[in-house]
């Protein structure tokens, strides 16, 4: 067997990236990605093309070169990409290359974080709202182009079906029950004879004797950017919503109105800024006119719990809009007690102006 292994890694850096004043990438032209897609697309379809650069990076896996391929997209995110080439006799040998290392011994999350940073700085004065780079969202897909002697890749399926369940979890293949086997292959897809798509959770297995498989490899990368980023807006969503309890609370025992104020401004600029950010990240797929790569994308996003999330990122903001009638509502009360106090205090000062002028 021969083939490349491909690393994926998405970094959610900021709310938005203002992709049209960038024009370098790590020193070198950024060009629109455009991937091959079936003749038989709408030539009307949208295509999504994020900025795209190879730098010059020189690293070696087991004495093979890395491919580097960065991509910058315009929801925030900064995809950096290693394909590492690779031939084997034996199942087995593919084990290592599921956490590899540089022949440095540096790990390649370390080198994936690096490359992110120079990206990082170098786009600084075009993120909007950028934000601290957390730990990305990383995903492995084994790609095999020659398969020997065997040119169908459903018979060749139907052979090695344990081997290749035991390759995406990482455990041998004859300690798997086969109702794990059966789960792990359960989401395929194939067009040809010559093709075939194994997606599992942390890995896919890709088979294209034809050679071209940058679409699917495509599609898996916005699969994987879309769940970084639902997962980045539900953390973000948690830690606001305890800090807005917690400003809900303290108002209660004496915060003033101009503060509640300002709160509930914060309130409606970050509910308005997640919610366009969902409906872009949402969106990025709308390209997939090509029947067969939506159906690789539907079963990407059944295997990420795409949907979940989404529903997750939902239901905190209902809970933020829930929350903003309340401090609509706290701000209410406050302005009608303080006419009250007023109404009061004019009703006494009239009273005593009263009594001073009769006297």
């Amino acid at each position: 067997m021969r083939g490349e292994v491909v690393y994926l890694y998405a970094f959610d850096v900021a709310d938005e990236i203002a992709l049209g004043l960038v024009t370098e990438i790590l020193s070198k032209k950024a060009v629109p990605f455009v991937v091959r897609l079936s003749s038989q697309i709408p030539r009307e379809q949208p295509l999504y093309q994020p900025l795209c650069v190879e730098p010059l990076v020189t690293a070696t896996i087991r004495q093979q070169p890395v491919r580097v391929v960065v991509r910058v997209y315009g929801v925030g995110v900064i995809s950096v990409t290693f394909r590492v080439p690779w031939h084997a006799d034996q199942w087995q040998e593919l084990y290592h290359l599921h956490d590899p290392r540089l022949d440095n011994g540096d790990t390649l999350d370390r080198f994936a974080r690096r490359v992110c940073d120079e990206v990082y700085e170098g786009l600084r004065p075009v993120l909007i709202r950028s934000s601290r780079i957390v730990e990305p969202e990383a995903y492995t897909a084994f790609c095999i182009t020659d398969l020997g002697q065997e040119t169908d890749t459903v018979t060749w399926f139907l052979q090695n079906r344990r081997e290749i369940a035991g390759l995406l979890t990482q455990t041998m293949p004859q300690l798997l029950s086969d109702e794990q086997v059966q789960e792990t292959l359960r989401i395929r897809r194939s067009y040809e004879k010559t093709d075939l798509v194994v997606i599992d959770w942390d890995a896919a297995l890709i088979v294209d004797t034809k050679g071209y498989m940058e679409d699917v490899l495509y599609v898996l990368e916005l699969a994987n950017l879309q769940l970084e980023e639902f997962r980045m807006m539900d953390h973000r969503l948690d830690k606001y919503l305890d800090r807005a309890y917690d400003d809900l609370e303290r108002g209660r025992w004496g915060i003033m109105l101009f503060q509640l104020r300002r709160t509930l401004s914060k309130l409606r600029r970050f509910r308005v800024d997640v919610t366009r950010i969902a409906d872009e990240v949402s969106h990025i797929t709308k390209f997939l006119g090509d029947w067969y790569l939506a159906r690789v994308y539907l079963g990407a996003k059944e295997r990420f719990h795409l949907d979940h999330w989404r529903q997750s990122v939902e239901q905190r903001l209902a809970q933020l809009d829930h929350l903003y009638q309340i401090f609509q509502s706290e701000i209410y009360e406050r302005r009608m007690l303080w006419m009250e106090a007023a109404i009061v205090l004019l009703f006494i000062i009239d009273l005593v102006a009263l009594f001073l002028f009769r006297h």
